[in-house]
């Protein structure tokens, strides 16, 4: 008789904060048991042995394992899921706050060329710029889903006001800024950027250095 065990698999572009666990760094790990050998014969059943608290010392061990791997810095956690944005010094938190993440809307170029998914990007990115009383360049597709015609005059695409007081730029062309629609925060309805109420855009750009890495999961 051959007997197997599946293996539990940890997505590596997922990671688990506050919870049991917390899953970093693109590690993967696996869990298994080794393969029992064909027939019975000369194997003694193991002795009872006493009950221990293996789990939560499994769990210890690798929450220690993981912090290893986490940011030991000022750092940036967003759960696109909860839209909850943390502020992280190694493992303490020094702030969260409610945000708005991408919608994962999808729009079509009436021409047929081009779509684009309005998502946050998951990943591990980094702080590449603070900008403060930021202005938006609107892309093409801005104008297409209002139905408007694509300037050809790049005056006519610069919008101020609607930003926020701060844009913190992660790469991509995908920032972290401010709103005008504090009643949408906690909701997947951006293009892609992530939005933040005017006090929590304020000490995210106080606290948060250059180069700081941002976890989106």
């Amino acid at each position: 008789m051959k007997i197997s065990f599946p293996l539990l698999w940890a997505n590596k572009t997922k990671i688990l904060l506050f919870g049991a666990v917390m899953l970093a760094g693109g590690a993967l790990f696996f869990f298994g048991f080794p393969k029992i050998p064909d027939g019975n014969a000369g194997i003694a059943a193991p002795a009872p042995t006493k009950a221990k608290n293996r789990k939560g010392d499994d769990v210890a061990a690798l929450r220690k394992k993981l912090n290893a791997l986490s940011p030991q810095g000022i750092h940036v956690v967003i759960d696109t899921g909860q839209n909850l944005l943390f502020i992280r010094k190694g493992e303490q938190t020094l702030h969260r706050a409610l945000v708005s993440t991408g919608s994962g809307n999808v729009l079509q170029d009436p021409s047929g060329e081009r779509k684009w998914i309005f998502d946050t990007p998951r990943g591990v990115f980094s702080v590449g710029s603070k900008t403060r009383k930021p202005y938006w360049v609107k892309p093409d597709w801005a104008f297409i889903e209002e139905g408007e015609a694509i300037p050809k005059s790049y005056n006519d695409r610069i919008e101020a006001g609607g930003l926020g007081e701060y844009a913190v730029g992660i790469g991509n062309g995908y920032f972290i800024h401010g709103t005008l629609y504090t009643r949408l925060l906690g909701r997947n309805v951006t293009h892609g950027c992530i939005r933040m109420a005017d006090e929590d855009l304020k000490r995210l750009y106080q606290t948060v250095p250059i180069g700081a890495k941002v976890m989106i999961f």
